[in-house]
C-alpha cells in the first residue's frame, strides 16, 4: 500500500491540472445518439478505490476500457471503442484511497451519446497472478477469480455525452471490499466487481486519526441511514508522528454523513450528521494538530464474534454475492455499520469479528473542532442483516457482551 501522504492541496493540484479542460458529466440523461454535425471529442478514464476491509493488497489487471452507445450491445458486437493498455496494468486498488487517481488513458471518440462502459481484466492464465488478493499480515498472493463474464468486460451502465471539440473525464470507483467475495472456509476468493463512476472533482470528508497501530485494520466510512456510501484507510505521517494518519473521504454527493471509525482492539467512533456542502467542498473533521483518537476497548477480550449461515432458499445460480452487515442505533441518533462481509452464496458462511466496548458518538453540529464524544448504552449489542439481490432482507438482535454468537438466516424471494 502506498505510504505517501496526499495533502488537499497537493490533491488538488493534481486533479486541476489532470482534468482542466475537462466537462463533467456525470450520471446525465438525455442525449438522442451522434451529433448532426460530426466532429469528435476527447473520452479520459481514470480508477480510484475505497478501502478494503481485511486485506494489504487487492490485484487486477487491466487490459481495456471499452464504450459503446447502446446499452444492450454484446462484447462481440460492432461499434465499440476501446481505449487499450499495453501492456496490460496490474494495479493494487489499495493504492488507490484517500482521492488517488490511476489514469487508464484517452481515446478520441465520435460525439454522441453513449451508454455502456465495460472495464476488460486479465484472467489468472499466467504468472505471477494478474488478479490476486494478499490478506492482511501475510504476504502471499492469493489468486481471484474471475468468472468469464468479467474477463469479456465488467459491464457498466453510465449515460454520457460527448460534444465535438470537448474532452469528458469519467473515474471509476472500484469499492474492493465489496468486490472481494469469501467462499467460506474454502480458502478461495471470487472477484464480483462493484463498481460506480464518479465526478472528477474532489470534494469529501478529510480529517486525522491517531491509533498507536496504524496497521490494525484501521477504517473509515462515510454512511448514510447504516449505508455505506464511501470508505478509505488512512495514509501514515512520517515520523515524528507514526501513529497518526490523514484520511480523504472523496468525491462524495452533497448531502449529510455518518461518519465511523473502527480499528482492532479500539472503540467504534462516530461522528453524525456531517455535511458536505457542493461538489468542491471538503468538510474538515480533525486536524493533525488534534487528531481523533481511536482509544484502546476498556473491555477483556476487546471483541467478540458473530458467525453463521446464509441459506437462499430456492438456490440462486446469480453471481451477486450475500452481503452480511453488523449495525448499531444510538437511541435517536443514527444507525451505523460497523463492520460488514461480502459471501458467496455457493456457502453462505459469515464471521463478524466486532468491538464489545461502549461506542464513541460526536457531532458535527457547526463544526468546532475538536469534536467532542460521549459513551453510547449500546455495548455488545448488534442488529445483524443478511441481504442478497432479490430475496427479502432478514436481521437478527443479539448481545456479544458476554460470549460469541451463532445466527443463522434463510433468505426467500
Amino acid at each position: 500500500m502506498s505510504q505517501g501522504k496526499f495533502s488537499i492541496s497537493k490533491i488538488f493540484l493534481v486533479v486541476v491540472l489532470s482534468f482542466a479542460a475537462s466537462l463533467l458529466l456525470f450520471g446525465c440523461g438525455g442525449g438522442s445518439g451522434s451529433s448532426s454535425d460530426g466532429g469528435s471529442g476527447t473520452l479520459s478514464v481514470s480508477l480510484t478505490d475505497d478501502a478494503a476491509c481485511g486485506y494489504d493488497e487487492v490485484n487486477v489487471t487491466v487490459s481495456r476500457v471499452r464504450v459503446h452507445q447502446n446499452a444492450s450491445a454484446e462484447a462481440s458486437d460492432a461499434g465499440w471503442t476501446d481505449i487499450t493498455l499495453n501492456p496490460a496494468r496490474k494495479i493494487n486498488l489499495l493504492d488507490l484511497t484517500n482521492g488517488a487517481l490511476e489514469t487508464l488513458g484517452q481515446t478520441p471518440l465520435p460525439a454522441g451519446h453513449y451508454t455502456q462502459i465495460r472495464l476488460v481484466l486479465v484472467p489468472n492464465t499466467t504468472t505471477p497472478l494478474a488478479n490476486s488478493v494478499v490478506l492482511s499480515g501475510t504476504a502471499t498472493e492469493i489468486p481471484l477469480e474471475t468468472p468469464s463474464a468479467v474477463q469479456s468486460g465488467i459491464k457498466l451502465i453510465n449515460e454520457f455525452d460527448v460534444a465535438a471539440g470537448q474532452r469528458v473525464d469519467l473515474v471509476l470507483d472500484f469499492d474492493a471490499c465489496k468486490s472481494v467475495v469469501k467462499a467460506g472456509a474454502s480458502g478461495r476468493y471470487n472477484l464480483k466487481p462493484v463498481i460506480k463512476v464518479i465526478p472528477t472533482v474532489l470534494n469529501g470528508i478529510e480529517g486525522y486519526v491517531e491509533v498507536p497501530s496504524l496497521g490494525s485494520n484501521v477504517y473509515i466510512t462515510a454512511q448514510q441511514n447504516g449505508t455505506v456510501i464511501a470508505s478509505t484507510v488512512p495514509t501514515p505521517d512520517p515520523p515524528p508522528n507514526p501513529n497518526q494518519g490523514y484520511f480523504l473521504l472523496a468525491r462524495l454527493v452533497p448531502g449529510t454523513y455518518d461518519v465511523v471509525l473502527t480499528a482492532d482492539g479500539r472503540t467504534t467512533t462516530v461522528i453524525a450528521s456531517v455535511p458536505v456542502a457542493n461538489s468542491t467542498s471538503i468538510t474538515v473533521l480533525s486536524t493533525s494538530a488534534e487528531p481523533i483518537l481511536l482509544p484502546l476497548s476498556s473491555t477483556t477480550p476487546a471483541a467478540r464474534s458473530i458467525s453463521g449461515t446464509v441459506t437462499l432458499n430456492p438456490a440462486s445460480t446469480s453471481y451477486e454475492a450475500i452481503y452480511v452487515a453488523a449495525k448499531q442505533t444510538f437511541g435517536s441518533s443514527p444507525t451505523v455499520t460497523v463492520k460488514s462481509q461480502a459471501v458467496a452464496p455457493s456457502y453462505g458462511i459469515y464471521a463478524l469479528t466486532l468491538p464489545i466496548d461502549s461506542p464513541l458518538l460526536g457531532h458535527y453540529g457547526t463544526g468546532t473542532l475538536p469534536i467532542a464524544f460521549s459513551p453510547q448504552p449500546a455495548a455488545g449489542q448488534y442488529t445483524v442483516e443478511a441481504s442478497f439481490t432479490g430475496y427479502v432482507t432478514q436481521s437478527a438482535n443479539t448481545n456479544i457482551s458476554a460470549a460469541d454468537a451463532i445466527l443463522n438466516f434463510t433468505l426467500v424471494p
